[in-house]
Order: C-alpha cells, then sequence, then structure tokens
C-alpha cells in the first residue's frame, strides 16, 4: 500500500485540472439554466388550447431582470411582464410553478365575466376563427376556451403596484388569479418563448 501512495497521489494531481474543468462546466451550466433560461412540462389543461398537456416550454428567464442564480434577487431591471404574455409563476398558495397569462398589468382595472377580459371598462376583442375563438390582449392573439362558463367572475379591481393578475387560456378550468388574486411580480420566473415539444416530437410553436 506504501508503495501505491505516490502513485496515487501523482494520479490525483494529473487528473485535479481536468476534474477542476468538469466541475466549473457543470456549474456554469447549472447557473445559466437558473438565471437565463429553463424548460418546463406542462401538467395540466389550464392552458388549452394555446398549452396542450405534456407539452414542453421553453422559458426566457431574463425577460423581465437577470436573476442571482439559484435565487430571488435580481442584477438588473429589464423590463415587465406586459398583457398577453404566457409566464411561469411561484404559485402563491403553494410555491408550485405555474403556466399563465398575464391579462393585467399595475394601474389598469380589470374584470372577468364570463371568461372575457375588461381592461378599464372595455372588453378586449374575443372572435371566431376556423379553429375556435381566439382573443386579443394587448400586441397578442391568441387561441381561447371559454366553456363551462367560462369560470368564475373577478372585479372589477385595479391592479396594484408591482402586481399581476394571471388567469389560463382555458377559462372555465382554470385554478389561477381570479382564485388565488394577483401576483408579485418577484413570483414571475420567466417569459415563455414558445413551445419546443408536443405530441411526443420536437416542434417550434412560438407564444
Amino acid at each position: 500500500m506504501k508503495r501505491l501512495a505516490p502513485r496515487a497521489l501523482k494520479l490525483a494531481l494529473k487528473l485535479a485540472p481536468e476534474i477542476a474543468g468538469t466541475l466549473l462546466a457543470v456549474a456554469v451550466l447549472l447557473s445559466a439554466r437558473s438565471a437565463l433560461a429553463d424548460h418546463y412540462h406542462v401538467p395540466s389543461g389550464s392552458m388549452m388550447p394555446s398549452v396542450e398537456i405534456g407539452d414542453r416550454v421553453l422559458v426566457d428567464k431574463r425577460a423581465y431582470g437577470l436573476r442571482v442564480p439559484f435565487s430571488d434577487a435580481h442584477l438588473l431591471g429589464n423590463g415587465a411582464p406586459q398583457p398577453g404574455d404566457v409566464v411561469v409563476l411561484e404559485s402563491p398558495e403553494t410555491g408550485v410553478i405555474l403556466l399563465k397569462r398575464v391579462v393585467a398589468v399595475p394601474g389598469q382595472v380589470v374584470e372577468v365575466r364570463r371568461g372575457r377580459i375588461l381592461i378599464d371598462g372595455q372588453a378586449q376583442p374575443v372572435y371566431r376563427t376556423s379553429d375556435g375563438l381566439a382573443e386579443e390582449l394587448g400586441d397578442h392573439a391568441h387561441a381561447l376556451r371559454l366553456d363551462y362558463g367560462g369560470g368564475p367572475r373577478f372585479g372589477p379591481r385595479t391592479v396594484p403596484t408591482d402586481r399581476y393578475l394571471v388567469i389560463g387560456d382555458n377559462r372555465g378550468n382554470s385554478h389561477d388569479g381570479r382564485m388565488f388574486g394577483f401576483v408579485e411580480g418577484d413570483a414571475v420566473r420567466g417569459r415563455v418563448m414558445g413551445i419546443y415539444w408536443s405530441d411526443g416530437r420536437p416542434t417550434w410553436r412560438g407564444l
């Protein structure tokens, strides 16, 4: 054993730079995933038909500010969620990560009637397409479901500073801000860029 010890030490010294380099690369990748981008597997149908159960989405975690890796602190501000943005956020009830759409931002008076959004008293456009219903929020047009009467009523209420109302596109089958209220800006983890995996195969559909 004594004769093997120097060899083991020599081998360890030889491999140390490689091991350190590997560990550094892993740390960088983990940090980048935490702070810059991430992916999310969709477990529920609350965002149907825009996002289906089992879809995987790509999340831009820089969209609303660059976070310190593995924390809630921000290094830089870089805008704020806008009406129509699809976001991932931390549930204020359970801490579980959710996928929802921003429908109202600070200062707006928001109301939801039978799944229809009213902002400052004005109903947001909803129209029929060949695939079903579509809604316009801000600069976004997206598919919409109003089954089961469109879900519970909400408001009218004024959105406080640094708070947002988020709800699902499947208005009659979504547990969202109509139940748990406005969410804080820090609870929003990033903006969903698009769907990269659906129906068991790679794809790309921007959101």
